[in-house]
Parts: C-alpha cells; structure tokens; sequence
C-alpha cells in the first residue's frame, strides 16, 4: 500500500502545489505583501481567521487589512489607542471585535521589541526537537501573557490540549517551507521544514483515515503527529509538503 501511496501522493501535491492555487485560497492575503512583518502579520490573521468557506474568508481577510489602512506591520506598530475603536465592527464566525483588540494590543507589545514573529514559536524550541510541539506550547502561553478576555483563548489552539492546532500549523508551513513554487514563504530560518506537523482539520482525517495513515479519523493532536510521522517515510525533509495533497482530496475531490 505505502509504495503505491507515495506516487500517488506526489502527483496531487504536484497538482495543488502551483502558484494557480494562491488566489483561492487564505494564503492569498499574506501574498498581497513583500515585508517581511507584513507578511507575518497577515498571514497570522489569515490563519486564525480559516473557518468555513474559503471564498469568505478570504473576503473578511481583504475586510480587515482594510482596516489595517492595507498595511498592517504600521499599523500595529504606530496607530493610536483611539484607532482601535473601529477594529470592534470586525466579526467572523465566533471570531469579533474584543478578540481583534487583544491580538492587536499583543502584535503592539510584541512588535515593539522584537522584529519578527518567528521568535515567538523558535524562541521555545531547540534544533533538535522532533515537531514544533514546544514552539506553539510556548506561543500559546506568550500570546496571552498580557491582560486579556477569556473568551478569546479559544482562538489560539495548543498541543498541551490535544488539539491538532490546525490554523497555527498551516500558518507555520506558510512562513517556514521552502517551496520552489511560491506558495509558501519560506522566510523563517530557525524552525526546520522536518519539524513542521501536518495541517489537520476534519477534511485531512478523514482523507488519512481512508489511506491507512492514521488509526481513527479524529482531528487532534496526536493523530496529527502520527499522520506526519507516515509522511515522513515518504519525504523526511519536507514532509508537510503533502498537506497540499490530503487538502486537496479532501476538500477539492471529496476523497471520502
């Protein structure tokens, strides 16, 4: 079985990995920038924000750079206090304004000294971790180390609940897979391709369930991680690659 899903696999990540796939997706909002604290920005917002319909998103996404004055590193950085009155019409699914008010106050403080949101992952991993398991622990628990409504926890998953953190593991194949095509950014350098853990929603565990990949068809953390360990066999060093593939049967082909 393995040696038949290998190719198999590989012909669907050539399908879907293309620059053709960058307008319909959520990565197309941190594409609309070249800096590198821009790109970081939106693509965090963009990842947090992919719940539901991809057209929609990707509608709230352009809504709320907008807001950003289209560039959102100068205004997290520079706007004033009262600026942020007009973030609170925002809303997405369960997604609203006093949560968008906390991530801004967050991107502020951060931002102000240190130049990149790289180290807030890296700066709790060594080179020598097997996944990004300690990085988005240490994220989750830096995120919220201000003043912050209790209600807004819940968009920022964690390993050290099980959850399979599927927008925070697509944001991290974003910004650190190295992808000759263009779709990912590739623009962290102290978090390795090997280390990433496959983007896992209920669409990918299904798909991975079906091949044999996984036990049980179940979102979470762990059947996140076994599921890259079986990609690993085929790509060690890019193995998140294949979430081009298992995206694509399951969302696009409906290979359920």
């Amino acid at each position: 079985m393995k040696a038949q899903l290998k190719p198999f696999l590989e012909a669907k990540v050539a399908h879907y990995d293309q620059p053709a796939f960058i307008d319909g997706d959520p990565v197309s909002i941190p594409h609309r920038f070249t800096k590198l604290q821009d790109i970081e920005i939106a693509g965090l917002f963009a990842a947090i924000l992919a719940w539901g319909n991809r057209t929609t998103i990707i509608n709230k996404c352009n809504e709320l750079m907008a807001m950003f004055d289209n560039a959102p590193y100068d205004f997290i950085l520079n706007h004033q206090p009262r600026e942020r009155m007009k973030l609170m019409s925002f809303t997405h699914r369960t997604f609203n304004g006093l949560d968008l008010l906390y991530f801004v106050e967050y991107l502020q403080h951060y931002y102000t000294d240190i130049n990149s949101l790289e180290h807030a992952f890296s700066g709790h991993m060594s080179p020598d971790d097997a996944t990004v398991e300690k990085g988005l622990i240490g994220f989750q628990k830096m995120f919220f180390m201000l003043e912050h409504p209790e209600r807004t926890r819940k968009h920022i998953s964690t390993p050290a609940k099980n959850s399979a953190c599927k927008r925070l593991n697509m944001y991290l194949r974003w910004m650190v897979r190295q992808d000759e095509n263009g779709v990912d950014f590739g623009i962290w350098q102290h978090i390795k391709p090997s280390q990433l853990v496959c983007p896992m929603d209920v669409h990918v565990a299904r798909v991975a369930a079906r091949l044999g990949m996984i036990e049980k068809a179940e979102a979470n953390w762990r059947t996140a991680v076994q599921l890259t360990e079986q990609l690993k066999e085929f790509d060690p060093e890019d193995p998140v690659k294949y979430d081009f593939a298992l995206f694509g049967l399951g969302v696009v082909e409906k290979y359920v």
